[in-house]
């Protein structure tokens, strides 16, 4: 939220936090139907606090970034609402463990293998890895990018779900999405936030802060 407060004290946006449940109390689909639910309501109620209902931007970090991506699917499945933009913050977002980055840090740098391993175990349960997941839990398995928000997404270097965005990225683009992306050389995971104020911690906010600038303008 702190990542939009800026937004809304300058009166140019309504942000609608979503309370999601959690897993492993409920596992898939709760959360990502609960975050749908969000865009949804705000669709269908946008008149009365003045949302305007062609400019819908869906955000999200980490597992939340890996919710926003499978909120913006369900949107583009279901045919409502129309949402505009998509923000991916270091999403989480594969949970079959294939790439080089997913197994390169095995422990610290603010998220590592074996936290992944316990995030998705919690969400997917014995289907984790395995041929019945369904793309909205985990979005690198969607076969069509296609129709899908414009997109923004970065991530750091240093980073368990580096090459996940970064496929998920050129996927996008190969679908004929227009995407803004964003490596942070030497950034870990969360590191906008453990070290806010380091030069490379504002040059990726900024980065952000331009591309939802530029989403939400008339």
């Amino acid at each position: 939220m702190s990542l939009l407060l800026p937004y809304v004290l300058d009166a140019s946006t309504v942000v609608v936090s979503v309370e999601y449940r959690l897993a492993p109390g409920h596992p898939d689909p709760a959360p990502v139907e609960d975050c749908y639910a969000g865009p949804v309501w705000t669709a269908k109620n946008a008149a009365e606090p003045g949302i305007d209902p062609e400019r819908l931007l869906v955000l999200g970090g980490s597992a939340g970034g890996g919710l926003a991506a499978g909120t913006a699917l369900l949107a583009r499945d279901r045919a409502f609402p129309r949402l505009s933009h998509q923000v991916l913050i270091c999403p989480m977002l594969d949970d079959r463990f294939e790439t080089h980055s997913s197994r390169m840090v095995e422990h610290g740098c603010g998220w590592d293998r074996e936290s992944s391993l316990y995030g998705w175990t919690a969400l997917l349960g014995g289907r984790r890895g395995g041929p019945e997941v369904s793309p909205y839990a985990a979005p690198a398995r969607a076969r069509d990018l296609g129709r899908l928000p414009r997109t923004s997404i970065d991530t750091g270097s240093v980073e368990v779900f580096r090459d996940e965005a970064l496929v998920y990225a050129g996927g996008l683009f190969e679908a004929g999405v227009s995407v803004d992306f964003h490596m942070g050389g030497g950034g870990f995971h969360g590191f906008d936030m453990a070290a806010a104020h380091a030069a490379l911690s504002r040059a990726s906010h900024a980065t952000r802060d331009e591309f939802i600038r530029r989403a939400l303008d008339p």
